[in-house]
Order: C-alpha cells, then structure tokens, then sequence
C-alpha cells in the first residue's frame, strides 16, 4: 500500500499542469462570448443597454490585450461590432441591432470564423496558444485540431443564423445558447483528447494485459517470463523481473551473454565486441536508475572515458562541456555566441528528456505517456518541455543550420552521428540529442573490467534472485495457442510460460520463430520492410608498447575512424606494458562475400590492414607492434548475435522509419531490444528493458 501511495503521488506530481492559474486557451473562448451573451439576453428583453453593456466589455477585453500587445480575433469582431450596434442605435436612431440582434450576431461570427479559415489563420489558434509554447505554434497537429474547432464554431454559428430565422424568438434563444454550450464543451474536450486518441490508437490494439500469478507452484520446465536472447534489453527486463519475484529464465544461442556487450581474450587481451563508450549514466540516466535498483556500484562497472577528436587535421580535447565549448570558440571564433546558445539550449533539451524519470527511471514514448500519466499529460508535454519539442520536430541538419553557417563546425558537431548511422539530414534532431550530444554535455563512459562483466553482473543477479539463464540454448520456436504465447521450444526441449520477451531482432522474432499463422499478412510485410542500419568492421589489436599517453577514445574524423585504447581505460585488460587496441569504422554488411571463402578472407585482411595504417597515422610505428591481431565483420556480428546483416542499431535509425512497439500483435509477447523504441546503443536498450519489465509488473513502482 506505502508504494502505491508513492507512485500515485509522483503520478499525480507529474501530471499537473504548470501556470495553472492561467485560464486554459479554449476555455477563454466563453470569456470572449460574454458580450455576446449579454447582448442576446439584454435585447432579447428589449433592453437598450443591450448594446452599451457588451460594448463596456468589449472595451475591456480589447484594453488587456492592447496591454499585452496580444489579440484575439473574436474579441476584435466584438468590439467592432458592437461599435458599429451603438452608432447605429444612438446616432442613427436604428432599431436593427436592437431587433436582429440573434440574426446578425450569429451571421457576424460565422463570417468572422469562415473568414479566419480562409486566410489559413483559424480564429481559435490565437486562444489555443495561451496553452503552448511558439515552437508549438506550427506543428501541424497542433494547427488542424484548430481547423475542426473553428470549422465546428462556423457550423455552429451558421446553425444559429437559421435558427433566428426560422424560429420564434424565444426558441431560437434556447436552442442557440445550447448550440454554444456544445461549442465551448467541444473546445475545451476536443484538444484534450484527440492528440492522445490518435497517438493511442493503434498501440490501443497490442496493448493486452497478462495476469501472472507469482505464488502459485511452477513445474520445473515453466516459468513466469521467458526471455530469448541475452542482449543487455533482456538482462536488464529479466533483472528487474526477478527482483521483483518473478521466476525468470533466460535461453541464449552462444556459450556467454551479452550479445553486442561481451568481450574476449586473446593471450592476456580483452576486447569488447561493440560496446566502448556508454551514456545514461548521469544522475538521471537510465542506467543509474537500473544500478541503484539492483544495487550495483557504477564505480565496479564503469569509468568515465577520455576522448579526444582529430579534425582537420587538429587534435581536440575535452575534459567537460565548458571545456569543449571553449575550444570549439576558438576554433570557430565567428561562431562563438552561437555555439554557447547552441549547447545551453541543448543542455535545457536534454534535461527536459528525462524530466519524468523520477517514477519510471526512463522517458517514454507518445503512447506510454498516455498511459501511465493521462491524456492531459500528454496535452501539456509541449509546454512542459518546450525546447525538448523543438528537439523533435526537426532533423538535425535543420537543428544545425538554424544555429550556425560554417560548414566545418556543422560537420565537426556530427562526429559521432556514427552512434546513430544516420545521415544528418535523415537523423531526428532529439535522436542526435540523446545519441550524440549527450556525450558532450555529460561524458560517456567504459564498461570496466571489458563489457562482459557489465552482461555478467546482470547474469548473475537473475541467478542470485532464483531465475535461470541457459547458454548454449538456441530458441528454434515461440509456442502460440489462440492468438497467445503459451512458451518456446528449444530442439526437442519445451519451456512453458504466459510471457516471452523476445531479446533477439524483430525480423528473427517475426520471420523465424513465430507460425506465419498466427500473423496478419500485412504485419509480416510490414516486418520484412523494415531496412537494417549499418554495420561495422572491427579491428582487434595487442600491442607490445606503452599507450598510456594516449587517451582513451581517439575520433577521427580526417579519416572515418575510431580507436578504442581499451587498455587505458582499465589497464587489466592488456598484459602490463602493454595495450588492447580496437579500430572500428562503419561498414556495409553487402560489402563482404560469404564467411570462410577465400573471396571473404581476402577482404577482411584488406580492410584489416587498411585501418591499422589509419591509426598508424595516429600512434605512430604501430603496425610493427603487433602481437595479437583479429577481426569482425558485419557477417561475424551476424553469426554470434543472430542480428540480420550484422546491423549494430537493429533498424535504420532515420526520420520516418516506425519501429515496432514492444508489444506485438500476440498476447504475452514482449519485445526488449533495439528493435523497438528507442533504438540502439547500450542506454537505448537499457531503455527498452526498463519499460518492458514496468509494463510486465503493470506500471507498479
């Protein structure tokens, strides 16, 4: 009970609304029908000060927004309106404002609407942005919901027009005042709930519930949650899982886990086979939250890289983001204010991302905002997080241009869009935010000790916790009965149990493990559809020399390429006096013939040899120092993680590509990878497993 008042407090917290003392927008829209209002009533009993009442108020309205340099068009056709009705009454002696006064109110509005809608300005937008920020102003959701509002204000008032017209005074009355009542209603409920049906609505349809009973007796071959694959998404779920109780049991295909975060020996040196400079591990990152709740200490797993960046042929460091903003000042001196306003206004972005992250420890999508905060919360998320939205309506080529005009800074600032594999201008701006920039603002971070003991440490709290984790143990099939998971099976071997989180890629889990059967035809070519993001070539080196004077990661940019000094991150992982070397660049997985032929064996040498003389021109002599030497291809990464074209972000990562949510289309099918939202990287699929496991305990904190 304690932790359900907790989290429906902090639910609450973040789902109220900020200024709330501010009359919300659409609710406005009954202030400016005031002095219409009076003036249907006052002359609908013959009153004269039908005409100088709502003009008073008119006056008034107009004189707060002349104040405020602010107008609303409705209150403008008020005031003209209503000046007009009083020279007409008192100085031309003019019973016709006084008399039509239903006629002519109504046939003013509805002119004033129809007419607001054919210069692309709907007279509601000026009363909706009291709620959001300008960068919201344009977003075309946000103008086509005011399109309909005023669409419905035009039918409205043109319904009242012919109400005055054909009816006796005294019914036109009532039925005109309801008519409006219905308007204000709708304006106030449609915004509100139209942004959250239309986000909602098809994650409505894969949004079952499964019912886990966690005391009742299980058998030995059956368990609560099944996790396929142990990539660090499923390590993470299946952690968090058990601690919570649930009887947990993780099948991996290779003889150790991790997937992309493992690592290897080679005659005393460790390498990792992807993972080398981690984010989320600032104080509100996805991966601080994951340790605190496990109780591991970041300073056991990880240490914070140093990295330095060759450009045009110039070596920069950086040790914080002060730091980096100066040095990029002085290289870009024309540049400089700009770079700062740049990086405070991505730094305020950046915040804004995990401004929720006190309840579930990660940010959410659109359609989970819905969901465990409320429709209003969404409806605020744009005011809430104002330069986190206009994060994410641009990519962040747009982003760039719109803050500086040299090239060469702009092409220096997408450096690491190689975590992404994107293009700029195919990248969305709060992609190269969270990926990307976020390494400037707080610093990435090595996995200590190699990645495998990252995979290893999350392995064995499943197995402190009771559950089970079976390498060696490649899923050949997911069980579905009646549209639901029932287990999976592995060879001849059957494992039971109403959830299975599929850790391994989409394409595997939809193409290969699943009946077709139990699929629509459109799902499946909607999976098969769905392109694969880059892979990369990896070489490992031992080097018989001392590195130490190096820092740990070395971009260059000059040349396409990264240098891992995996050693000087944490000297046990090179014998001592020496250095574990990693040189990787992205590669295409149809750039190499298939493994063990000749044709294969060639091009891996070739490329092999070709980045080893790129970082020759960065630690001098190195070639001659060679001691160990091995490789990966994207069709390596391919055989060992079981990832199609050996992708290292699962899916292309560009605009418009719609990733699979981690709900399926089958009842008690999870997905927790980088398939799904947010993509790849170690802190994406941290991500990923976090909400897998909350959506698998019912949101309960």
């Amino acid at each position: 009970m304690k932790n359900d008042r907790k989290e429906a407090k902090l639910i609450e917290q973040y789902s109220q609304k900020r200024d709330s003392n501010n009359i919300p927008g659409m609710l406005y829209i009954l202030v400016s029908f005031v002095p219409w209002i009076v003036y249907w009533v006052l002359c609908g009993i013959g009153s004269i000060l039908g005409i100088i009442t709502p003009l008073i108020f008119s006056i008034i309205l107009i004189s707060l927004q002349i104040i405020k340099q602010s107008f609303n068009l409705m209150d403008l056709t008020s005031i003209l309106y209503f000046s007009f009705a009083f020279i007409g009454t008192f100085l031309l002696n003019s019973n016709i404002f006084l008399e039509n006064s239903g006629f002519l109110g109504y046939f003013v509005l509805f002119l004033m609407a129809s007419i607001s809608i054919a210069i692309k300005q709907p007279y509601t937008l000026h009363v909706s942005k009291r709620d959001y920020p300008e960068v919201y102003w344009k977003d075309k959701s946000f103008l086509a919901i005011n399109y309909i509002i005023t669409l419905v204000w035009a039918g409205i008032f043109l319904l009242n027009v012919m109400l005055f017209l054909f009816l006796q005074f005294s019914l036109a009355v009532i039925f005109s005042n309801a008519l409006v009542a219905i308007g204000v209603l709708f304006s106030i409920i449609f915004p509100s709930k139209t942004p959250a049906y239309f986000i909602s609505r098809e994650f409505r349809k894969y949004d079952w519930k499964v019912e886990v009973n966690l005391k009742r007796p299980k058998a030995e071959d059956e368990y609560d949650v099944i996790i396929i694959g142990s990539g660090i998404g499923g390590l993470v779920c299946g952690s968090l899982l058990s601690k919570k109780g649930y009887k947990v049991l993780v099948l991996e295909q290779h003889y150790q886990v991790g997937g992309y975060c493992s690592s290897f020996n080679r005659s005393g040196f460790v390498f990792n086979t992807g993972v080398e400079d981690v984010s989320g591990l600032w104080e509100r990152g996805p991966l601080t939250y994951l340790l605190k709740e496990l109780g591991l200490r970041k300073e056991e797993l990880f240490v914070r890289n140093t990295s330095e960046y060759i450009f045009k042929g110039r070596r920069i460091k950086a040790k914080s983001l002060e730091e980096f903003i100066g040095t990029l000042s002085e290289m870009f001196p024309d540049e400089e204010e700009n770079i700062k306003a740049f990086f405070n206004e991505a730094k305020k972005a950046y915040e804004e991302c995990y401004m929720e992250t006190e309840v579930y420890g990660v940010p959410l999508p659109a359609e989970l905002i819905v969901k465990v905060f409320g429709e209003k919360k969404l409806l605020n998320y744009p005011r809430e997080h104002p330069h986190l939205y206009n994060w994410m309506n641009k990519n962040f080529k747009e982003k760039l241009d719109e803050y500086f005009k040299n090239e060469d800074l702009k092409e220096f600032l997408c450096a690491l869009l190689g975590y992404i594999g994107t293009k700029p201008d195919k990248t969305p701006a709060n992609s190269a935010l969270t990926a990307c920039i976020s390494y400037y603002i707080h610093g990435g971070y090595f996995p200590k000790g190699g990645a495998q003991k990252f995979a290893n440490s999350l392995k064995d709290y499943i197995l402190n916790h009771g559950g089970k984790v079976l390498v060696n143990h490649k899923v050949n099939r997911i069980l579905v009965e009646n549209g639901r998971v029932v287990g999976v099976m592995v060879r001849d071997k059957v494992f039971k149990a109403p959830i299975v989180v599929a850790n391994v890629n989409a394409k595997t889990t939809f193409l290969e493990l699943i009946e077709k059967s139990h699929l629509k035809e459109e799902f499946i070519e909607y999976i098969k559809g769905l392109k694969m993001s880059p892979s990369c070539f990896m070489v490992f080196l031992g080097i018989d020399m001392d590195l130490s004077s190096y820092p740990t990661l070395i971009k260059n940019i000059d040349e396409n390429c990264e240098i891992v000094i995996n050693s000087n991150a944490d000297p046990s992982l090179a014998p001592k006096g020496k250095a574990s070397i990693t040189i990787l660049t992205l590669a295409n997985y149809q750039d190499f013939p298939e493994r063990g032929t000749d044709e294969y064996i060639r091009k891996k040498q070739e490329y092999s040899e070709a980045l080893i003389r790129k970082a020759e021109k960065v630690i001098p002599n190195l070639s001659k120092h060679v001691i160990v030497k091995d490789a990966a291809t994207p069709k390596t990464f391919e055989r060992y993680t079981s990832m199609p074209q050996g992708a290292i972000y699962s899916f292309d990562q560009s605009t418009g590509v719609k990733r699979p949510y981690f709900k399926t289309p089958i009842k008690g099918l999870y997905l927790a990878n980088a398939s799904t939202f947010p993509g790849g990287g170690i802190e994406a699929v941290t991500i990923s497993g976090i909400i897998c496991a909350h959506d698998i305990c019912n949101w309960k904190i």
